[in-house]
């Protein structure tokens, strides 16, 4: 009985979240119209065949931010605090805010980086971190090396906590660029944030995490990204923009962090986007080009032009991360390790492959 009031709980969350989602997203997209945030065909990388409205994570983050208000009784009382969701819940809307503007009035890449940075912040300092890491070959990390109290809030103590602040620092921030850069396709980043949000939740309900709570905060996540993806799949209506993209990241991110460092797990759903992130980056470097300019250089784009359908290459990544993040709920330690480099090595077989001549060039 115990686990069947569990099971309807996190289902609850879901169905919240995907309603939620489905009614906010007709709404904010009649908003960005009237705000100005659309996004114009270019006849490069943006090939949609209309203007289409941006700002769709603002629908993400307000079905979120209701569902988990709504669940509230069944969210606390456990490992998460109030002090957690309110991080997260700030955060978000400091992306929604940066998104906001930056889809209107176009930002420059530092003042972009801005809001990012300051959401990491926010969770760091509402005392998410990752203290302890997992080591794949055994045993943990420990991060929590150095602690200094800073301040008290209502009986809370906030500390600074090295490495482990810098490490969650970089890790968020890592996530938040790895999904915003990835947003090239229909429904790409919306469904991999759902596959994410799901496998989380599942890895949070098996008796080795044990957290309930935070299942229900991943359903309510993958609910309200579910919905949003009715609008967002091929051919979008509406758009994720700026705040959406990294919104997805953040939220991953956090999670990853709040499930007990389980960071391999989401590494391997969004192992190809990482991957593909950083080879982008290094290739721009190389040819010294900026690496925050939109380009058609990533691997999702060089598979359309080498004869794929957008369907058929967003499909590829979905399979690639329910597959690779089912599998690491279940796999542990080294077999992590071995899954990586499988998928490593399918990575840069594939894009050595698409590095050859294509279309046009080849004729």
């Amino acid at each position: 009985m115990h686990d069947f009031v569990k099971l309807r709980m996190v289902l609850t969350a879901f169905i919240l979240g995907f309603l939620l989602a489905l009614a906010a997203t007709p709404l904010v997209r009649r908003f960005a119209r009237k705000a100005g945030a659309v996004d114009i065909p270019d006849g490069g990388r943006k090939t949609h065949a209309r203007p289409t409205p941006l700002m769709g994570g603002l629908a993400i983050f307000i079905a979120f931010v209701a569902a988990a208000l709504l669940i509230r009784g069944g969210l606390l009382g456990g490992f998460l605090l109030p002090k957690h969701l309110a991080g997260i819940a700030v955060g978000g809307l400091i992306l929604m805010i940066g998104g906001a503007l930056d889809d209107r009035y176009r930002l420059r890449p530092l003042l972009q980086l801005a809001f990012p940075a300051a959401a990491a912040l926010c969770v760091i300092a509402a005392g998410i971190g990752a203290d302890l890491v997992t080591n794949p070959l055994g045993g943990t990390f420990r991060l929590d090396l150095w602690e200094l109290e800073l301040f008290r809030y209502a009986g809370d103590p906030y500390h600074l906590t090295l490495p482990a602040d810098l490490f969650t620092f970089a890790w968020l921030m890592g996530m938040m660029y790895t999904t915003k850069l990835l947003d090239g396709l229909d429904g790409l980043v919306t469904g991999l944030g759902v596959i994410g949000f799901l496998v989380i939740a599942v890895l949070s309900l098996t008796p080795e995490v044990a957290q309930p709570e935070l299942a229900r905060l991943a359903m309510a996540a993958a609910g309200a990204a579910g919905g949003f993806l009715f609008y967002n799949a091929r051919p979008a209506s509406i758009f994720l923009g700026e705040g959406g993209s990294t919104f997805i990241g953040f939220l991953l991110g956090t999670m990853a962090i709040l499930s007990g460092g389980k960071i391999g797990v989401t590494l391997l759903v969004l192992a190809v986007p990482i991957m593909d992130v950083a080879w982008t980056i290094a290739r721009r470097i190389q040819l010294r080009r900026s690496i925050a300019e939109g380009g058609v250089d990533h691997l999702h784009f060089r598979l359309v032009r080498w004869g794929l359908s957008p369907g058929a290459a967003v499909l590829l990544f979905w399979i690639f991360a329910a597959g690779f993040g089912g599998a690491g709920i279940f796999i542990r330690g080294k077999q992590k390790l071995l899954a990586l480099a499988i998928l490593a090595i399918l990575f840069v077989v594939v894009t050595l492959w698409l590095r050859r001549p294509y279309g046009k060039e080849r004729r």
